[in-house]
């Protein structure tokens, strides 16, 4: 769902923030006296916005685009990284001063061939002149990355985004593990639930079914009760209630409950319903889904912008 969602926001109707910068930087270009055309290429902020977005285009037409964006951010070097050259231009070796004031100890080799290759191959990051700095779109990413990093360490690297996909899911709402199903296997939902309840972003009721008891609309003056039954029967709300809370409610046994319980199904005082586990965001949860909300928006910003500019282009 990670991946389709990116190719769903493509086709919106809203326009971008930045196809509106598009068109107010056109329309100072269309002002602009430069002395040269060197001048013109070099200084231009709407010709580097164009070429950043038309290079992105090509990028972000991968399927699988979104995927390879969260694997990239899920690393904290990375993410320093990219904090740091959207301050200014970095050489490699002044980027490594810089990350080791701060306590990274990563070599230049490292710091180029781990992190800044995989920030330029997602359009975060470019280099001129061997310094490296941030994209529009890396710029932009920064901004609402605040509180990722604390999630770095709780997501897989290197994956399919199953566990994005699930929180992803279940910002609509709770849901049940058939429902689940629409996204995922049922074998890797399985799993993937367990490993999110586990970390603390979903949460669900302990037991896998509750079984509810209702009273039905027969007359329980018809029937002969005896007294603990009466007391059961009494104690049922009308919204239904499990068996293991009705019998602290009324002082009985659980095993003496459930046999009063089968006693009144018998006589058709009372029905059964099940009420089927369902899973929800915690409220840690709640802020990681938000974040990844919000960066599928800005990838669909960026592509449509891109696309304007590719159009504007033909």
């Amino acid at each position: 769902m990670i991946a389709n969602s990116f190719h769903t926001s493509k086709n919106g109707q809203k326009t971008s923030d930045l196809v509106e910068t598009l068109k107010i930087l056109g329309a100072e270009c269309r002002t602009c006296a430069p002395l040269s055309p060197l001048e013109c290429v070099t200084r231009c902020n709407l010709w580097k916005l164009k070429n950043e977005l038309r290079q992105l285009r090509e990028t972000m037409d991968d399927p699988k685009f979104i995927k390879q964006l969260i694997n990239v951010l899920k690393n904290n070097t990375r993410l320093r990284i990219l904090k740091t050259i959207v301050q200014g231009r970095y050489s490699v070796t002044k980027l490594q001063e810089q990350l080791r004031r701060e306590g990274y100890l990563d070599s230049r080799e490292t710091i180029n061939e781990e992190h800044l290759r995989p920030l330029v191959e997602v359009g975060l990051a470019a280099e001129s002149q061997d310094h490296y700095y941030a994209t529009t779109f890396g710029d932009r990413l920064n901004e609402i990355l605040g509180g990722f990093a604390e999630f770095v360490d709780i997501l897989p690297a290197h994956s399919e985004c199953y566990e994005e996909t699930i929180l992803d899911s279940l910002t609509s709402g709770p849901k049940r593990f058939e429902d689940l199903e629409a996204y995922l296997s049922p074998k890797i939902a399985s799993r993937i639930l367990k490993r999110l309840k586990t970390v603390g972003l979903i949460e669900a009721p302990e037991d896998r079914d509750y079984v509810f008891f209702f009273r039905s609309k027969r007359d329980p003056n018809k029937e002969s009760l005896s007294e603990t039954e009466e007391k059961i029967y009494l104690a049922l709300p009308e919204d239904g209630i499990a068996a293991r809370k009705l019998a602290p409610r009324t002082n009985i046994s659980l095993r003496r409950t459930y046999k009063c319980l089968r006693g009144l199904k018998g006589k058709k005082l009372i029905f059964t319903r099940k009420n089927p586990r369902t899973y929800s965001l915690t409220q840690k949860g709640e802020k990681l889904a938000s974040l990844l909300k919000a960066l599928q928006d800005l990838v669909g910003e960026v592509w449509q912008s891109s696309w304007h500019v590719s159009a504007e282009k033909s």
